[in-house]
């Protein structure tokens, strides 16, 4: 929960950062000027926010010597998931302000997850020499794999065929514990595991021949949860009397950003709305051997 607050704060950095670039007479440089420009708004962000993080939030369990922690077994593996999620979202948000400023694709998809993985590794190194936490290797291939996801479709279909999605919907269990599930829908929205859910969002059209006539919006979509959990380990779950299962998902989904406009405000929301699994008919089927359909999951 921890390095997914920090990440999607950076994400908003990263956002805002990419908004700026443009209202000082962006489009009137170069190409190299206009790359300069946003790696000095964007790192001056950057290290901005790191400083505010230090005070704020290291600074109070204090620092010391460097050490790890595996959390690799906790959540049922549902905080790495978003991790990735963040991470992936994060080079995204980078690589448009690159190509926006002139760079080629499969070169901005390439600098901008080597720089979202750099940015993750400073929080992981910070988690590693504060005494509350610990450096964890699970977060760090979670960042890694997440922002070079991107590149990776790039390099093998030249484009982008795969996008992670993130759902919620109140679990019902962060009232057991709302320091650490949450006490604000808000702070659920973060920290409660139980009432979250990770996709992966396929545009069948571009697996299909060109000349299928298969909806361009209309994706097939794969996704993960567990519950319930009021624990991060299994063992204390059990001991409480919560038994924690996985769940797994296939369903239909919504590529937003198929819709036609010329508008780049109008792209950018729907970029936004696309980060999010919509509401749709999804088949599931869990660790406790059941399989549950759902005319609208949320």
């Amino acid at each position: 929960m921890r390095s997914f607050l920090l990440s999607m704060f950076f994400l908003f950095q990263i956002l805002t950062a990419e908004s700026k670039s443009f209202t000082h007479s962006f489009l009137k440089d170069s190409t190299q000027k206009k790359i300069n420009r946003l790696a000095w708004i964007g790192g001056g962000s950057y290290v901005g926010a790191m400083t505010l993080l230090g005070i704020t939030w290291y600074g109070q369990s204090g620092m010391g010597n460097f050490h790890f922690f595996n959390d690799n077994k906790e959540w049922k593996q549902m905080d790495k998931l978003g991790h990735f999620y963040t991470t992936f979202h994060l080079t995204s948000a980078i690589t448009n302000g690159l190509e926006n400023a002139g760079m080629k694709k499969e070169k901005a998809l390439f600098w901008a997850a080597t720089s979202s993985s750099f940015m993750m590794l400073n929080i992981e190194l910070l988690d590693g020499f504060s005494r509350n936490y610990g450096g964890s290797w699970g977060d760090f291939l979670a960042n890694t794999t997440g922002a070079f996801f991107s590149w990776g479709q790039y390099k093998l279909w030249n484009e982008v065929r795969i996008h992670p999605k993130f759902s919620f919907y109140p679990s019902g269990l962060a009232p057991l514990r709302p320091n650490l599930l949450g006490k604000t829908l808000a702070e659920q929205f973060i920290k409660d595991y139980n009432a979250q859910t990770y996709w992966y969002s396929v545009e069948v059209d571009k697996f299909l021949p060109k000349t299928s006539k298969f909806p361009k919006w209309l994706n097939l979509s794969l996704g993960y949860a567990a519950r319930p959990m009021i624990f991060a380990e299994d063992e204390k779950n059990i001991n409480a009397g919560f038994y924690p299962y996985r769940r797994f998902f296939v369903g239909i989904d919504f590529d937003v950003t198929s819709i036609k406009t010329n508008k780049k405000w109008v792209k950018k929301l729907l970029y936004v709305v696309n980060m999010f699994r919509l509401p749709a008919p999804t088949l599931e089927y869990n660790e406790k051997g059941n399989w549950n359909w759902f005319w609208l999951y949320f």
